[in-house]
């Protein structure tokens, strides 16, 4: 059986006349716009912010294109990576109807996206050691698995997917693959972006929410073939991107290489922070890590979290998430919030 986008859209959606914008109807350059029922006198804040903005990100999507080495045409933008999650599900699953894979621990707005859309989810665990268990989800899908969700490097394990276990998927599974690589800049692995060209049914999720550190932005970012950006387009609201998110994004998107120093610290600090983990007589093991966080077990987890909320200091817990009893997720802060963080730590031990 080959890969057909055509037999996994919905139908509705193949009959679907997208809303077409003011911004839509007249793309170029003009001295007066009087066509989108715009406040014409200005906002409070800027000149230009009482404009609609470019429902398309062109000027985002060219800075991004240039970095992620990925044309424009497969380049599609969402309010968050969430958005992106729900817009891919709202346009290839029918409800009541269709499935989804996904393998826990994981990412929860895969499973809380579909619920709303009224999709099945189907879970295989990882397994002990947070791998892909290849055999189960075979076993797992049918006829109406129109998409697995693949998170890696994995939240909240931080482990990064075996490469190989993912080809092996997108070489015989024939639905859509979505690889979220929400953390991929703290990993040693690459990017499955290089490979769209390779695989049709390859969804990337990237986000700038992580090492470009912009998580005020609401700037999801998926990559695949021009003709799944295409229907996405179809589906998502006209103005889902704001203006002020993609101004601040262009700018950062110039800092390249201040990012890169930035992805450098964290690593750096998260191999200190781990090494000092492993010495507290309480932990019991810290997980190997390809992303700015670490899952360390202990005991009494729920003990530790809350004697450090009462010092001011937030980790996540998740001792009651299948597979990681007795652990807290710790992101990496900066140097001086880790000491203090280690402090508390020590105190507590």
């Amino acid at each position: 059986m080959a890969f057909s986008l055509d037999l996994l859209i919905r139908e509705n959606v193949k009959k679907l006349t997208p809303y077409s914008s003011a911004r839509d109807d007249f793309k170029g350059e003009a001295k007066i716009f009087l066509d989108a029922n715009e406040n014409s006198l200005g906002s409070p804040l800027a000149k230009w912010y009482n404009r609609y903005p470019d429902p398309h990100q062109l000027k985002v999507k060219q800075k991004l294109s240039g970095i992620k080495r990925v044309p424009i045409e497969n380049i599609f933008l969402g309010n968050g990576s969430d958005e992106c999650i729900d817009i891919l599900q709202r346009t290839f699953c029918e409800p009541g109807v269709d499935n989804l894979i996904i393998c826990p621990p994981t990412y929860g707005m895969y499973e809380v996206c579909a619920n709303i859309n009224n999709v099945q989810v189907k879970k295989v665990n990882l397994t002990s050691d947070f791998q892909l268990d290849l055999k189960a989800i075979e076993q797992a899908i049918n006829e109406h698995t129109k998409m697995i969700f693949l998170c890696s490097p994995n939240n909240p394990t931080a482990n990064s997917l075996y490469h190989q276990d993912i080809e092996a998927i997108l070489n015989n599974y024939f639905g859509l693959v979505v690889i979220d690589e929400a953390y991929i800049n703290f990993s040693r692995q690459k990017s499955f972006a290089v490979q769209l060209n390779e695989y049709p049914n390859l969804v990337v999720m990237q986000t700038l929410s992580k090492a470009w550190g912009l998580a005020a932005l609401r700037v999801g970012i998926t990559l695949a073939s021009q003709e799944i950006v295409g229907v996405m387009n179809k589906i998502k609201p006209p103005y889902n991107i704001n203006q002020a998110s993609q101004e601040l994004a262009l700018q950062a998107l110039d800092e390249v290489e201040q990012v890169n120093d930035m992805i450098k610290e964290i690593v750096k600090e998260r191999e200190v922070l781990a090494e000092a983990l492993v010495n507290l007589s309480f932990v019991k093991k810290v997980y190997p890590t390809d992303a700015n966080f670490l899952l360390v077990r202990m005991d009494d987890p729920v003990g530790v979290y809350k004697n450090l909320l009462n010092r001011g200091i937030v980790v996540r817990d998740r001792s009651k998430v299948e597979l990681c009893e007795g652990c807290l997720r710790i992101t990496v802060g900066t140097p001086e919030e880790n000491k203090t963080l280690l402090y508390a730590l020590a105190a507590i031990g």
